[in-house]
């Protein structure tokens, strides 16, 4: 029979981690910390125009992407060059 009165019988509590998903996290993070060391080594070995590809594709990691802002109407500007 199924449950309709909406109350949750058995299962996790709410907020209790999931223990697979907590073990595989912690393997894969050991596994970049690991690899992370290497980079700088795996860089060198590369040509220079996939060096910088490789970069340039990792820099989004790293930097806050700039959003661009404008000018709305109505809004004072301030001129002032001296």
């Amino acid at each position: 029979m199924a449950n309709t009165t909406g109350k949750k019988h058995g299962g996790r509590q709410k907020g209790t981690p999931n223990r697979l998903t907590k073990e595989l996290r912690a393997a894969l993070k050991d596994i970049l910390y690991n690899e992370m060391e290497k980079v700088g080594g795996y860089l060198e070995e590369l040509e220079p125009k996939e060096r910088l590809e490789i970069i340039i594709k990792l820099m989004p990691y790293v930097f806050p992407k700039v959003e661009n802002t404008s000018h709305t109407a109505n809004e004072p500007m301030d001129w002032d060059i001296n």
